[in-house]
């Protein structure tokens, strides 16, 4: 099995993500990142998630998506080149004689430092996935004190023409009539 990135684009309305987390979990597929927030388009989000599955569970995920009422497209950018992206912070121990060489580090990951303590420093890390893990595990013999990754975001690279690609807006005609009152506020929202 592969990780595979699919973006979502979804309406912005309560309730959303749950659905689509929920649809992904009753398929059985573990999501490995998630990563939401807006896009250019006032009104619609854009989910991007690492699931690991074989090219079939991939294409079953995305088929099943586009089921659901608020989703507006869906692209798998696992086989097209992309840029990947997240964000790391790292709080790590320092004494004044390691203080220099965590500088170091941070100046070769081309990171930098958002908060300094007498013991602790806090550095900030944006790259691919395997970057952010190496720049962790470089720092762990100086003692990482907590941790926190956001999901991974993509983007396609390139021009893409935009009539490749479904309209990102329904007609409010469609909306309207598959929205059910029993759906509209379920607990989580984008």
């Amino acid at each position: 099995m592969a990780k595979h990135t699919l973006i979502a684009y979804v309406e912005d309305v309560p309730g959303v993500l749950n659905r689509v987390t929920s649809l992904v979990r009753r398929r059985n597929f573990n999501i490995d990142s998630l990563a939401v927030g807006r896009t250019e388009q006032p009104g619609v989000s854009r989910l991007t998630f690492v699931v690991e599955a074989s090219e079939h569970g991939a294409r079953l995920v995305e088929a099943n998506l586009y089921k659901l009422v608020n989703v507006l497209r869906v692209d798998d950018l696992t086989h097209k080149p992309a840029l990947t992206r997240e964000l790391g912070l790292v709080k790590v121990r320092v004494t004044p004689e390691t203080r220099g060489q965590v500088l170091q580090l941070v100046e070769v990951f081309r990171a930098r430092v958002v908060d300094v303590d007498e013991a602790t420093m806090v550095i900030e890390v944006t790259g691919t996935p395997e970057k952010i893990g190496k720049f962790e595990l470089v720092l762990r013999p100086y003692g990482v004190v907590e941790m926190v990754r956001t999901g991974a975001v993509a983007m396609a690279r390139g021009h893409e023409p935009l009539s490749a690609n479904p309209p990102l807006v329904r007609a409010e005609a469609e909306t309207t009539e598959t929205h059910s009152p029993d759906t509209a506020g379920l607990a989580m929202s984008v």
